[in-house]
């Protein structure tokens, strides 16, 4: 079962796509959040949650006062499961379910985000998962960070030049890692 942490939707369920996805713990989205919390003001921010799965991510972004997500998943499934708990959690009239992958989101315009989560199928290659991070850059607003969560046995994602590398955190068999624009370039 996948529950939201904390805020104003916290220990809500959510409801997971019958396969496919890998929903991100609800420790590692309470160490996760606890950190970016400490290092920017959540309130009315712009949230990218690419390979969205169940939504785990991006919903716990609005239930801790996020303004805005937009939902990126190519499995139609998955995509309808993100539409009924955005609708269960209240969270309809913040969110934008994109039904497509990554890589063809990320290569189209529209909205800058401060925050953007990515949690890739263990599947997705380091070239793939660079591209997809290379395409994001000029959706980016100022200082925006990057997460990106991957098998710890996968390594650091090539981050664009744009991007500097923060930190990494292992969870067993998870890795999460930070990256945000550069404040020099």
């Amino acid at each position: 079962m996948t529950r939201i942490v904390a805020g104003s939707a916290g220990g809500r369920r959510l409801k997971v796509p019958p396969k496919g996805t890998r929903p991100t713990s609800e420790r590692v989205r309470e160490a996760l959040f606890s950190s970016l919390e400490a290092m920017l003001d959540l309130d009315g921010a712009r949230v990218l949650d690419l390979y969205a799965g169940s939504g785990a991510l991006g919903f716990e972004a609005l239930s801790r006062g996020a303004g805005h997500a937009t939902f990126v998943e190519s499995d139609k499934r998955a995509a309808d499961v993100l539409k009924g708990n955005a609708q269960e959690l209240g969270f309809a009239k913040s969110v934008i379910i994109a039904n497509r992958t990554a890589e063809a989101y990320v290569a189209g315009e529209g909205d800058s985000f401060d925050v953007v989560f990515a949690d890739p199928p263990y599947a997705v290659g380091d070239d793939e998962l660079a591209k997809v991070l290379k395409g994001v850059v000029p959706r980016l607003a100022p200082e925006a960070v990057l997460i990106v969560e991957r098998a710890s046995r996968s390594g650091e994602p090539a981050w664009p030049e744009e991007v500097e590398s923060l930190r990494a955190k292992r969870y067993g068999d998870t890795a999460v890692y930070w990256g945000q624009v550069r404040s020099d370039g």
